[in-house]
């Protein structure tokens, strides 16, 4: 069976081997090093001033950047199940909340934040996805961070990236907080949450507001290449391996497949008759609107081995989604492409003539070479 759903993702077997190893005390010497190594690559790779790691799920990550740089009024933007989150976590976590909300294919609009801030000046921070996985859009995250800043500097631009890091490259020049976890384009087991910082966050952030989720005594640990409590060593450990895997390449190698996979595939399926459902589609996941969702879902996964997701809430049933996040073998991207259209002749929707795997060959290799 191919997993082709947008997290979690395949975990490719080198990683699988090396989280088989001996468990390891995590107040240790040589899990200390481990650490040392698995954080300096991480910084690396997110660009930032400072970064955690933290034993959760991405929206205890979420939870803790409410908590610890939210000092009384957040701006979320909810355009899917993950902004709805934002929102939902800053009112369990008693602050107060102003929601800028849109239908899961569209955008934000910078003039709504606009006006939102000059309507508001007790707004401290403003939380955003970059990649909303609900319905595979992607926002303008940098140009709404210029305004936000160019305006006002000491608010804090919290970004969830959890469906694009590792996917392209992000520019962070105005971004405090960018939120990451294992199982997406990581290719890890659920379970490791990481938070990239700006110098302004961290500053912002001071003794921290919470007992677990206090990310000041996790920096503070951190750069001892420790943590407060009990570490996800096995993830950790899996964490070095997954970048072992990127570096044989490189990471700007990373990026530029998985931008081919993703107009590569766009365009399959365009030319076998559907419709791309976010009005900016981002590039961690392939998402289409079709009233056949469902079915289409189901015979690739019993009849062509191909798992794929659908979507939630008023979506269900109305869209399916294919991951294009970490290391795919284009073969297993093709034969996904294939397969849709196979079941598309099983339908009885069109005659199956290999138009989708033409069309994908085609654009991938021109963009790759």
């Amino acid at each position: 069976m191919l997993l082709f759903t947008p997290g979690p993702t395949p975990v490719p077997e080198s990683v699988r081997q090396a989280m088989a190893t001996p468990t390891l005390h995590h107040r240790t010497p040589e899990f200390e090093a481990i650490f040392k190594e698995a954080r300096e690559r991480l910084m690396n790779l997110l660009g930032m001033d400072e970064c955690v790691m933290l034993a959760s799920s991405g929206t205890g990550a979420m939870q803790a950047c409410v908590l610890n740089l939210c000092k009384k009024r957040a701006l979320t933007i909810n355009a899917g199940k993950f902004g709805e989150r934002f929102g939902k976590i800053v009112t369990a976590m008693g602050k107060e909340l102003v929601e800028l909300k849109y239908e899961w294919n569209t955008p934000v609009a910078l003039d709504d934040v606009k006006r939102a801030l000059e309507e508001d000046s007790d707004i401290d921070s403003l939380f955003i996805q970059i990649s909303e996985s609900a319905g595979g859009l992607r926002h303008p995250v940098e140009e709404i961070a210029s305004y936000v800043k160019s305006i006002n500097p000491n608010i804090m631009i919290i970004a969830d990236g959890i469906t694009a890091v590792g996917v392209e490259k992000i520019d962070i020049s105005n971004i405090d907080a960018l939120v990451a976890g294992s199982q997406k384009a990581f290719m890890l087991p659920p379970g490791l949450a990481m938070i990239g910082l700006s110098a302004s966050a961290v500053e912002t952030i001071g003794e921290g507001t919470d007992y677990y989720f206090n990310l000041a005594s996790e920096i503070k640990k951190q750069r001892q290449n420790t943590t407060a409590y009990t570490a996800p060593t096995t993830l950790i450990i899996g964490l070095n391996a997954i970048f072992d895997e990127i570096d044989k390449e490189g990471i700007d190698v990373l990026y530029s497949k998985t931008e081919a996979r993703a107009k590569a595939t766009k365009s399959a399926l365009e030319a076998i008759g559907f419709s791309i459902y976010p009005k900016t589609p981002a590039l961690s996941m392939s998402t289409v609107f079709d009233e056949d969702a469902e079915p289409i879902r189901k015979l690739l996964k019993t009849k062509y081995g191909v798992n794929i997701a659908g979507g939630q809430d008023h979506l269900k049933g109305k869209i399916f989604r294919i991951n294009q996040m970490g290391l795919i073998p284009v073969y297993e991207s093709v034969w996904v492409v294939n397969a849709i259209e196979m079941v598309l002749s099983d339908l009885g929707r069109r005659v199956f003539d290999g138009t989708a795997s033409q069309i994908f060959n085609k654009i991938y290799f021109n963009e790759i070479n």
